[in-house]
């Protein structure tokens, strides 16, 4: 799937979506700072018995193409048990609480394509500080260390998947519905629309093919060709 196929541009985002709203730091609870740290340093602790190096980080998502670690070493892998689905909702940074996105999340079954990522020695807690609070804080996530297979071998990497007890989980929504909710959603750090066109992107780029951010980019580009503003300007 060349990039020149995804019909999703940022330029269709951009005219669909030409003010960013306030954040609004009421829209979703977030963990505190040391309820994040300490569940970081308890999840380390359960790290499976390494063979050797850094942990690795498995991503799927926004971590492939914003990882915010350093990065000793990434690879190509694959999971088994686990697929992407747009299935999280997001009332604040990609969304607002009248019109929330969605973002990725692992949920059982089937497979999955991504990168894993293999941190430098040193302090890991440090290192993996800003993404783990980027993804657990707002409670959506659970982390679980997966094993990932790439061309030079198995892994065992840290990733996070759906906590289906937490009230942003959708369950499972049928496409039409999913790009519904990202075409209309912005947030303080943008659209959900410019998520979705990032990954879908960042996975061509590396080969990843994957049916359900495929289809979604060109449904959810249809909707904003729909929407009055562009409509007006055609």
């Amino acid at each position: 799937m060349p990039q020149r196929d995804l019909t999703l541009t940022a330029e269709l985002i951009a005219a669909a979506h030409p003010r960013r709203p306030a954040d609004d730091t009421a829209a979703m609870p977030l963990m505190t700072d040391a309820d994040v740290e300490a569940a970081l340093h308890s999840e380390l602790d359960a790290r499976p018995a390494p063979a050797g190096g850094g942990p690795w980080v498995f991503g799927y998502g926004s971590l492939i193409w914003q990882p915010e670690f350093a990065i000793a070493e990434q690879r190509l892998g694959r999971v088994r048990g686990w697929h992407r689905r747009f299935c999280l909702l997001q009332r604040r940074f990609r969304g607002s609480t009248d019109y929330p996105g969605l973002v990725l999340a692992l949920v059982a079954g089937g497979v999955c394509d991504g990168v894993a990522f293999r941190l430098p020695e040193g302090d890991w807690r440090e290192v993996l500080m800003p993404v783990w609070r980027r993804e657990m804080r707002g409670n959506g996530y659970r982390a679980r260390w997966v094993p990932v297979a790439t061309r030079e071998g198995v892994v065992e990497a840290l990733t996070f998947v759906a906590n289906p007890a937490c009230d942003r989980y959708t369950g499972r929504l049928g496409e039409a519905d999913i790009a519904d909710l990202i075409a209309r959603a912005d947030g303080g750090l943008g659209p959900s629309a410019e998520y979705l066109r990032r990954t879908a992107l960042a996975c061509a780029e590396l080969g990843i093919r994957d049916r359900h951010l495929w289809s979604l980019q060109a449904l959810v580009a249809e909707r904003l060709q729909a929407t009055p503003l562009i409509a007006r300007s055609a």
